[in-house]
């Protein structure tokens, strides 16, 4: 049920009218920073303590090396302001149209990614684990536990459902890609669950988390903070950034604190 609180953050996202640039700028510093503390102070940093420092650096860097590859082969869609080309169709209003979607496309090509790298990850696998471990232990852990993620799982749908409302204009379709990324968790459950046996070696799990978080911190620095220095400007976009990071580490710390012991260990 934790996994409808990712509707919870599209409401929020799409409750207030349509951002402009600059609000754009800043918020997409703030999902940056959102994904940059989950994917250090949570998935890397548990990588390493549960496999050991090298390992846990290489299963990091080998994510990031992955998502390097994919961005290579499957470029995103170019638009850069500064171009002769696009300065001059600015002032022509069908080209300025133009313009415009091609912003669009760039902005809604990291929406897809970061829903698929947040909503599917191998992450939310032992998320789920555990809230169903919680719930055989008794009502109130399994309670705390439901809050917890619930907590954790509202600024992963405002990361996505924020560019996605600005992208398209469209109230409906933020709730529905923020939904949809939100329902990909519990499915994401029950996939990982069937095709890996129960007696999965923790170190393989530690090391794919490990990869997980390589791609995000790669995801995040290639498409996401630039499009924030490029709407809010370095500074703003910046701070945003460290509020962000606070925000989800204050989410993490919650949900570790809310976790049995023989859980969070």
């Amino acid at each position: 049920m934790a996994s409808f609180h990712w509707t919870s953050g599209a409401l929020l996202a799409i409750l207030n009218r349509a951002p402009n640039n600059r609000t754009l700028g800043m918020l997409q510093g703030f999902a940056t920073g959102l994904m940059l503390s989950m994917s250090f102070f949570d998935l890397a940093y548990d990588a390493v303590n549960a496999i050991g420092f090298l390992k846990g650096n290489l299963w990091f860097f080998a994510g990031a090396l992955l998502f390097s590859t994919i961005a290579d082969v499957f470029p995103e869609p170019d638009c850069n302001l500064t171009d002769q080309n696009d300065k001059q169709m600015v002032g022509d209003s069908i080209a300025g149209k133009q313009l415009m979607m091609r912003h669009r496309r760039r902005v809604i090509f990291s929406v897809v990614v970061t829903a698929i790298v947040a909503g599917v990850s191998l992450q939310n696998f032992p998320v789920g684990t555990a809230a169903f471990l919680g719930t055989t232990k008794g009502f109130r852990v399994g309670l705390n536990l439901a809050l917890a993620i619930a907590l954790h799982y509202i600024p992963e749908g405002i990361s996505v459902a924020l560019p996605a409302y600005f992208a398209t204009s469209s109230k409906w379709q933020a709730f529905k890609l923020a939904t949809l990324s939100g329902f990909a968790e519990p499915l994401g459950v029950i996939i990982v669950a069937y095709i890996f046996p129960s007696n999965l070696n923790p170190e393989i799990l530690e090391g794919l988390l490990g990869l997980v978080g390589g791609v995000m911190a790669f995801l995040t620095l290639y498409e996401m903070l630039p499009l924030a220095f490029e709407y809010a400007g370095r500074k703003d976009a910046v701070k945003a950034v460290f509020v962000g990071m606070a925000f989800m580490s204050m989410s993490l710390y919650f949900l570790d604190v809310s976790l049995p012991k023989e859980m969070s260990a």
